[in-house]
């Protein structure tokens, strides 16, 4: 018939594939239907965008369709007629709905006003994380968020373990928390001296990992002899410097982090110091542990840079020299450290200021008045000057030091000239 399409379309007679296109538009209007609901159910800020660009496409749709009606108009019936047109109205509906889910709602804002969040996330699938996620208060609709991961590749990329995130974040900035992908940073400035607990508290605060897991990770038996550290702690071992951090970080690659930056500095400091190295060895038989444990003292009680030899080289007088008995360093810092690591009576009211009662306590195993030679483990995070100056100490005979103000000692070789010294600055 002249002016009329093919009779037969793709091999189909082309009334059947009229009825073929009618029902596939129907199975796929009630697919757009359910997603459309799930996808219109955001956060207010979005609401107003999605639903103007649900009429823009609705619009185009019929416009479509009356085309295609004009275009048929003398060729078919009128079931053909509307078969087309309900199609195309359809097809547009579910384009609509794809654009919804995957354009619109992944950047709508969370139902909250950035309060932190923490999550554990072990093996979980689309629907599973929803539900969690709505528990967590993290998103209000767990539909259209099971919607959005199972169109944008699933849950197969997401980092198993404990996640930061923030209760108004957008899907789309969730989904890229929990693969740690495309995330902010921010800057973490490391002083010298700072502990485990300083370091986790600031990552805390910045949103980069909770202090909770950063100090669990610290203490890891399993990342310890990973990298190499004595135990208890990595404390010691995490060098002070800046360091650029993907918010949500994973703790363990943390640690993994200040410690290989730990190694490095102290590899270029043993070959500076071979002599100073090799004196400690045969004079104490000290090794790496030894010296980043003093180091760590000497980090917490020299504060301008050209003391730091001599304090070294007043704590390696009491324990080199044999008429100096007990050979306790006396250090007030190694005493304050303990009491955040262990409990005892006298640590209970500790809040940072040390007392004669915490430094006297025999409970406290890193208190250096109560036992001999060094604490168990370094007592706080020393830079690289610290350490240098315990590898290549002042030559002196200085067996004690008190401050006199401005961040500097007046350090002395008796315990008369000493106590004189503490008379005058009194």
């Amino acid at each position: 018939m002249k002016g009329r399409l093919d009779a037969r379309f793709f091999g189909m007679p082309r009334d059947n594939f009229d009825w073929a296109l009618f029902l596939t538009a129907s199975a796929l209007a009630v697919i757009g239907v359910v997603n459309l609901y799930s996808a219109t159910s955001v956060s207010r800020a979005a609401l107003s965008e999605i639903y103007i660009q649900q009429v823009y496409w609705l619009v185009l749709g019929g416009i479509l369709g009356a085309v295609v009606a004009v275009i048929d108009y003398r060729h078919y019936e009128r079931l053909g007629y509307l078969l087309y047109g309900i199609g195309i109205v359809f097809l547009v509906l579910l384009v609509t709905t794809l654009a919804l889910v995957l354009f619109a709602y992944p950047r709508s804002v969370g139902p909250g006003n950035g309060s932190r969040v923490e999550i554990d996330i072990g093996d979980t699938n689309a629907s599973d994380l929803a539900e969690t996620l709505k528990k967590a208060g993290l998103i209000d609709n767990p539909k259209a968020f099971t919607w959005y991961v199972r169109l944008t590749g699933g849950t197969s990329s997401i980092v198993k373990g404990h996640h930061l995130l923030t209760d108004d974040a957008s899907p789309r900035e969730i989904m890229h928390r929990l693969e740690r992908r495309d995330a902010s940073r921010a800057k973490i400035v490391i002083p010298e001296g700072w502990t485990r607990f300083d370091i986790a508290k600031r990552l805390d605060a910045a949103h980069v990992c909770t202090a909770r897991s950063f100090l669990d990770a610290t203490t890891s038996d399993k990342l310890l002899a990973e990298l190499k550290i004595p135990p208890p702690s990595a404390d010691g071992y995490l060098f002070p410097a800046t360091y650029d951090l993907e918010l949500d970080s994973d703790p363990r690659d943390l640690v993994k982090q200040m410690v290989h930056n730990f190694d490095k500095k102290y590899e270029a400091l043993e070959s500076k110091h071979e002599p100073g190295l090799k004196d400690l060895s045969d004079s104490v038989a000290w090794g790496r542990r030894e010296i980043v444990i003093l180091a760590s003292i000497v980090e917490k009680e020299a504060a301008v840079d050209d003391e730091r030899p001599i304090v070294a080289s007043v704590f390696l007088n009491r324990l080199r020299d044999p008429s100096f008995t007990p050979k306790r360093l006396q250090s007030d810092p190694t005493a304050g450290y303990g009491c955040l690591v262990v409990t005892t009576s006298a640590c209970t009211s500790y809040v940072g200021k040390i007392t004669h009662e915490i430094n006297a306590d025999p409970d406290n195993p890193y208190s250096t008045y109560t036992h001999d030679g060094l604490p168990p483990g370094p007592i706080g995070n020393p830079g690289a000057k610290s350490i240098e100056a315990v590898m290549s100490p002042a030559l002196t005979h200085y067996f004690y030091f008190v401050a006199k103000g401005g961040g500097r000692h007046t350090f002395s070789e008796t315990l008369g000239s000493h106590n004189a010294a503490v008379h005058d600055e009194k």
